[in-house]
């Protein structure tokens, strides 16, 4: 690699502009990557190559313009590459394929990021407790009668507050996404 990543300086708001860029936007990156390759692993591998390669060509990233979609075409080309070295090219799509895979990818991450921050949003919303008894309910391995029991409650009384919460949550979603649309 030509280029380092050494030491940045702190002054130096080009690292900083990046770096806030790149953390938005990563969980997206991310995404569009898996849509690309065949795992999580290959994933993280083209997904520190294209960082590096972004940020040494960050001084042409065209301020104003999309992020994304800048990083996602040195992602895809960093994908195509990494496909290549490993012989896994012919087994997966053309580049023709690939190229359409990642456009239709991209197209379809943005509204599921605009749900995902609106959600948050509503999350935030949300008494302490109702927050925590959702929560509770959808981390991994949670069992619905269990948590009702660690809630002192009845699987049919949590059942019913959580079904509330969840139409409360959806609510404001919608008019999260409609006053955005505005």
């Amino acid at each position: 690699m030509a280029t380092s990543l050494q030491d940045p300086a702190p002054e130096n708001s080009g690292y900083t502009e990046f770096v806030q860029l790149l953390v938005s936007h990563e969980p997206r990156l991310r995404a569009f990557l898996r849509t690309l390759l065949p795992d999580w692993s290959d994933v993280d591998e083209v997904l520190q190559e294209t960082s590096l390669i972004a940020w040494q060509k960050f001084g042409r990233f065209e301020r104003g313009t999309s992020f994304m979609a800048w990083i996602a075409s040195i992602a895809r080309f960093e994908a195509l590459e990494y496909l290549r070295q490993r012989g896994r090219a012919r087994r997966v799509f053309s580049p023709e394929v690939m190229a359409l895979l990642a456009d239709e990818a991209i197209a379809r991450t943005e509204p599921f990021e605009h749900e995902r921050h609106a959600l948050e949003r509503c999350l935030e919303k949300l008494g302490n407790t109702q927050r925590e008894l959702l929560l509770l309910s959808y981390r991994p391995g949670a069992r619905f009668r269990e948590v009702a029991m660690q809630a002192g409650r009845t699987v049919q009384g949590y059942y019913k507050t959580i079904q509330r919460v969840r139409v409360r949550l959806l609510d404001c979603i919608r008019q999260e996404l409609k006053e955005e649309a505005v």
